[in-house]
Parts: structure tokens; C-alpha cells; sequence
């Protein structure tokens, strides 16, 4: 109670605690989102693209497998027409039914769903009383939904595009920055061996830092940090292979010695000393270059026509060997293209389209692994694309069970793609 007193002198008590009203509760994280969603028109993304898109992305925006799988599973209960202008692609799932689909309890559902709108991927449109539920007209068109929005994700799409194309960039980057590092620690190897071959003492500061340089490697994750970190080592292997050279140098070792064949194979003749030319100084890009193509071409001197290992063949794209080619696949196989990033595309292209793809024949990872295995990652994804040409009475159970059948046949050898792909041409000539 307020006395007359404290009123004249400007006191002001403190608020009475808020109750509870039962909303949900925003976080400044959320208010973006639901901004984005407002902004939303439609007709341009299906939702295959905006999904396709979304889980290209997802591994570089640090999003984890769970809230990956979550937003795969929404997006089983929206249409095309809900991306239609006009339209909004609400789904409303009920939280026990996702709870056991996704294998965890309610109140994680609830977590995690407020994970999904604070990453900016859903924004919640909720109902007067908090319930979710949804009505379509006979047309199959959504005349009031609450639920989950999911028109944030066709709002980004261009931004997980590039993501995702900036993260296999980066990807690729590391990669090529690992296969040099390993360059150079082979060349680091060969010349310690050399040094005990001709019993010279290592340099000790040199084989120092370079197992300093080698150990942190491993911990460099991105090619900004590697690249220095692998140039370090590369300058280490350059400055060993000179002191290896000006060692060589001092001992005054025979011409004719020196004449002889440098040994850069490692798998070479176990008499033969590894003996580099002392004449001039190490051209370390030109050597090791030089040097692991002669190894790979077997005509190394001392080495006759007898030993040299029999060439391999080449490896032949499977889509050529059964005369077909990807444009004419995704013209055989339409439901391809939503999960395509180029409207021409390359086998590993289609290849990666398939791995989505399979999700809605209801096709498993396991068993797609064991068709990449019976038949080989580009006729794998040929089988399935033929699969989902075919009208949904051709299957006596599902797809996913015809495609099982499909790879049992694969492993006997009694799998004839050919045969199937010139039905579905003979098909679509018919209808054209």
C-alpha cells in the first residue's frame, strides 16, 4: 500500500511480478525470422529445391543431425501448391507425433523446435488457444494453418546455395593443401633415410621443427589456417634436401658414384644407396615433381622393361557403358531435377540428386550403400531414377522394396539396366 507521503516525494513502487499467459516465448533471435517469413511471396522455389538447398547448406552452417532430420520430416507434409503465390507452406505436425518419429521425448521436441526457429530455418504461426492444426479446400490448397512456417528456408535458398558452394570450395581446398603436406613429409623421410644411409648426422634443429610443423597440422581445419602451416613444412623439406646436398657436398664423394641412379622409388632395389647430385642446388619444385612421376612411370635407370608394373585401365563412367547420358537420364527420370543444381548436369551430379532422391521412394541409407556397392555409385543412381519414372501401381509393395529387388539382382548379375532404359525411351517416344 501506497502512503500518502511517498506519493508527494515521487515514490514509485516496484511492478507486480507478470504472470504466466501460456505463449510462447520470443527471443530476440526469433524476431528476424518471423520478418523474413512475412516477406515471403511464392511461385518461385518448389519445395524439393528449397529442402535440396537447405540440407546442402546445412553441414557449413554448423547445423547439427538432428535439426537436419527435423526440417527433412516437416517437409514431408507440405505441397506444391503451398509455395504457390498467395500460399504459405505451414505444416502442423502434432509435437507427440514428431516426438516419436524423431526418437526423442516432448520436451525435447519443444528444445528443439525453438532451436529450428532461433537458426532462422522455421518461424511458429500460432493459434488463438496454442493449438497447431490446419484446413485445405477440396483443391488441396491450405485455407488456415498453424503450425510450423517454412517459407524462412525458400526466403534463404540463395544463401544456402552459396553456402553450400563456397563450403565444397573450401572443402577442396583442404584437401589439395593435405596432399601437399604429405608431399612434403615424404620428401622429409626420404632425405632422413639418405642421411643415415650415407652415416651423416641429422641436422637436429631442422628434424625438430619439422615434427613441430607436421604435428599441428592435424588441427588446422581450414585451408586460411593450413595453407601457412603447409607452406612452413614445404620451406622445412626444401631446407633439409640442401643440407642433405651441401653434406654430400663436403664429403667429396666419387663422380662416378655420383653417375649413378638416384633411387626416389620407395618400393626401389634394397643395394641401391640413395644418392642425390651434389653438381648444383636443389630445384625443389622441379625434383620432387620430377621425381614422382618417374616413380609412377616405372623407367627409372637399372629398372627393366620386365619390372615396370602393368599399366591400369582407365575407369569407365558407368552412364557411358550403358549408352546413356545424364541429360537424357533426367529427360527418363523427371523427378531428378528439383534436386539438381544445374539444369546440365554432371554423373557425380546426378549421383548426389539420386542420395536425395531416395528419400522419397522411401529407398533406406543402407540399402543405398549396398546398391553403390553391388552396382557401382553412377548405375546405382540410375536404377533409382529409372525406379521413380515408373507410375505408382507398376510396384507390387513400395519402390524402396522394388529397388531392394533391384540390387539382389545386381549381385547375382542378373540386373539388365540396358533393357529398362530402352522401354522407358520406346515410352517416351510413344508420348511425345
Amino acid at each position: 500500500m501506497q502512503l500518502p507521503h511517498q506519493a508527494e516525494r515521487g515514490h514509485v513502487p516496484p511492478p507486480l511480478p507478470s504472470r504466466p499467459t501460456g505463449l510462447r516465448r520470443l527471443t530476440p533471435a526469433m524476431l528476424p525470422t518471423g520478418r523474413l517469413a512475412d516477406e515471403f511471396a511464392g511461385g518461385d522455389v518448389t519445395p524439393g529445391q528449397a529442402l535440396a538447398a537447405f540440407k546442402a547448406a546445412a553441414p557449413f552452417l554448423g547445423i547439427g543431425p538432428r535439426a537436419a532430420q527435423a526440417i527433412d520430416w516437416l517437409f514431408r507434409f507440405t505441397q506444391p501448391q503451398d509455395w504457390q503465390p498467395g500460399a504459405r507452406p505451414i505444416v502442423w505436425p502434432s509435437a507427440a507425433m514428431m516426438a516419436a518419429e524423431l526418437g526423442i521425448t516432448e520436451t525435447q521436441t519443444k528444445r528443439l523446435n525453438r532451436h529450428l526457429a532461433e537458426l532462422g530455418v522455421v518461424t511458429m504461426r500460432d493459434s488463438p488457444n496454442g493449438k497447431r492444426y490446419g484446413h485445405r479446400d477440396r483443391s488441396g490448397r491450405i485455407i488456415e494453418a498453424y503450425g510450423f512456417d517454412l517459407s524462412p528456408i525458400a526466403q534463404r535458398i540463395e544463401e544456402f546455395r552459396a553456402l553450400a558452394e563456397a563450403g565444397r570450395e573450401e572443402r577442396a581446398a583442404v584437401a589439395k593443401l593435405r596432399r601437399r603436406a604429405s608431399i612434403a613429409r615424404a620428401s622429409l623421410r626420404q632425405t632422413w633415410e639418405t642421411f643415415r644411409e650415407q652415416e651423416i648426422d641429422l641436422p637436429a634443429p631442422l628434424r625438430t621443427a619439422a615434427q613441430a610443423a607436421s604435428r599441428g597440422l592435424k588441427a588446422l581445419g581450414s585451408s586460411q589456417r593450413l595453407k601457412p602451416a603447409v607452406e612452413a613444412l614445404e620451406a622445412i623439406a626444401v631446407d633439409a634436401r640442401r643440407a642433405l646436398e651441401m653434406a654430400l657436398a663436403g664429403a667429396s664423394l666419387e663422380q662416378t658414384s655420383i653417375s649413378e641412379s638416384v633411387e626416389m622409388c620407395p618400393k626401389g632395389h634394397a643395394d641401391v644407396p640413395h644418392i642425390t647430385t651434389t653438381n648444383q642446388l636443389l630445384n625443389p619444385n622441379k625434383d620432387t615433381v620430377i621425381a614422382l612421376k618417374e616413380c609412377s612411370r616405372g623407367d627409372l635407370p637399372g629398372r627393366t622393361a620386365q619390372t615396370k608394373p602393368p599399366a591400369r585401365p582407365e575407369r569407365q563412367d558407368r552412364g557411358s557403358s550403358l549408352k546413356l547420358t545424364p541429360d537424357e537420364l533426367i529427360r527418363l527420370a523427371p523427378r531428378l531435377v528439383p534436386y539438381l543444381r544445374h539444369p546440365s548436369p554432371s554423373w557425380p551430379e546426378i549421383v548426389d540428386a539420386a542420395d536425395w532422391l531416395r528419400h522419397d521412394l522411401g529407398v533406406s541409407k543402407p540399402l543405398w550403400g549396398e546398391a553403390c556397392l553391388a552396382m557401382g555409385r553412377e548405375q546405382a543412381a540410375i536404377a533409382l531414377a529409372l525406379v521413380s519414372a515408373k507410375s505408382p501401381g507398376y510396384f507390387r509393395s513400395s519402390p524402396g522394396g522394388y529397388f531392394h529387388g533391384m540390387v539382389e539382382r545386381a549381385r547375382d548379375g542378373s540386373l539388365h539396366l540396358d533393357r529398362t532404359i530402352w522401354g522407358l525411351r520406346g515410352t517416351s517416344a510413344h508420348k511425345n
